[in-house]
């Protein structure tokens, strides 16, 4: 299943991903793809902002991954562009971030093919010069009811 949308601007990149946290419910595996600046950490302060965060949202360049503990949820925020070999995911514990019953949101997913879990759900962010293109892939059947969940709460919103 797939759901796309053309956004404005970075308010209604927002505002989307903050729609999404709400059918997501704080667990699941997503990855984000998409060119450097495409909106990729824009997407992930808009869900963390839909829990309750307040504090700013940086991308866990250096530190691979940004815990945030935010009321019953556990989000994960994955930045793997400096990954140097996947096997290094190993070292850190990946699997054990995965194991637990929260949300992972990982940009740049591809540099850490072969280890990763498979995930629900793939966001592909393309920016042009007004606002930005996005997509949203299933590739679970939870992820199938995230992205049916989604179009309902967004044509209910409409109505």
């Amino acid at each position: 299943m797939l759901f796309s949308r053309y956004l404005d601007d970075e308010q209604q990149t927002l505002m989307l991903a903050g729609q999404f946290a709400t059918v997501i419910k704080g667990r699941g595996v997503v990855y984000l793809h998409g060119h450097l600046g495409a909106g990729k950490t824009t997407f992930c302060r808009g869900v963390l902002s839909a829990y309750g965060h307040q504090g700013a949202v940086k991308s866990p360049t250096y530190t691979l991954v940004e815990p945030y503990k935010i009321g019953s949820y556990q989000v994960y925020h994955f930045d793997l562009y400096r990954l140097a070999d996947p096997e290094e995911l190993e070292y850190m514990g990946i699997r054990d971030y995965f194991d637990e019953d929260g949300l992972c949101l990982v940009e740049w997913p591809s540099q850490g093919e072969g280890v990763l879990p498979m995930p629900d759900l793939h966001v592909r962010l393309q920016a042009d010069e007004g606002g930005r293109f996005l997509e949203i892939e299933s590739c679970t059947d939870y992820g199938r009811t995230v992205l049916n969940e989604l179009e309902h709460f967004l044509s209910e919103a409409k109505g």
